[in-house]
């Protein structure tokens, strides 16, 4: 019997299965998941990383939303959320306003009006815009409108008339803006006014090359409350208008702002995209 039972020990210890890697490691629950791969890829990421220290060894203060439409990878910066003067930016929300209400048939849009607008876009021209504000209700109906439009956090001034010129907005707001305009019916139209821009609107996100076939509408003045600049610009870059750059800019500098919230920006673009694409 002693023999018998000894050898039955022996083929079940043989039978049994033995501890594998994962057996000796501990259960499931002690493993360490393995890390996501960042949507915006290493390349991409580490650029990021420069654009963004170089907006912080730059004079004032840089908004800056950088968003991938094509995975969701949205990169906001710490001053993403900052109000700041919208300066021309709210006339590509005048823009879509009109395209959709003609579609409501709300309005009729003439000759004139579409080379109003054409004008406004395409050079930033003021006086385009007010005589479009003017004509088609101003606040009381634009305004009331752009929060649809993604520009949620804009507040017009109190110490200022409230015409599209005196609003403050944030990075944020622009990247919700850009974002409609790129998902609406009228997006191949808008989109090949900003590709297209005059060369006063060439910076900004235009930073980001000829090979990222970019398109923007920026805005800029100088600031009437301290004497600073304002330099905004917000639009697309690479295949299908793939990554959009909303990048607000107050330089907080007097003399010559404008030259350097313009260099600032567009390097920004150039940082991130710059050599990115291929023609």
């Amino acid at each position: 019997m002693g023999k018998l039972l000894l050898t039955a020990l022996l083929a079940a210890f043989a039978l049994a299965p033995s501890p594998g890697p994962a057996d000796r490691s501990g259960s499931a629950a002690d493993r360490p998941e393995p890390a996501a791969a960042d949507p915006f890829g290493a390349d991409l990421r580490a650029r990021i990383g420069r654009a963004q220290a170089y907006a912080d060894s730059r004079p004032g203060v840089t908004g800056i939303v950088l968003r991938d439409r094509s995975t969701g990878a949205v990169y906001r910066s710490p001053a993403a959320g900052t109000l700041i003067w919208a300066c021309s930016t709210p006339k590509l929300a005048m823009a879509v306003d009109l395209l959709e209400r003609e579609d409501a048939k709300a309005v009729t849009l003439t000759a004139e009006d579409r080379d109003l607008l054409h004008r406004m876009l395409h050079s930033s021209d003021d006086d385009a815009a007010h005589a479009l504000w003017t004509r088609f209700g101003g606040e009381a109906e634009f305004g009331r409108r752009f929060p649809a439009y993604g520009m949620t956090d804009m507040r017009f001034s109190d110490r200022h008339p409230h015409h599209w010129g005196w609003i403050r907005t944030t990075a944020n707001d622009l990247d919700r803006l850009i974002g409609y305009v790129l998902a609406g019916r009228h997006r191949d139209h808008l989109a090949g006014e900003l590709r297209t821009v005059d060369p006063n609107q060439q910076w900004g996100v235009w930073g980001a090359g000829a090979a990222a076939r970019p398109g923007n509408k920026n805005g800029w003045s100088d600031d009437n409350d301290d004497g600073s600049w304002i330099m905004n610009s917000v639009g697309f870059a690479g295949p299908g208008e793939r990554y959009t750059l909303a990048l607000m800019n107050d330089t907080r500098v007097v003399s010559g702002g404008d030259a350097v919230g313009r260099e600032t920006t567009t390097k920004i673009a150039e940082i991130l995209f710059g050599g990115y694409f291929h023609t």
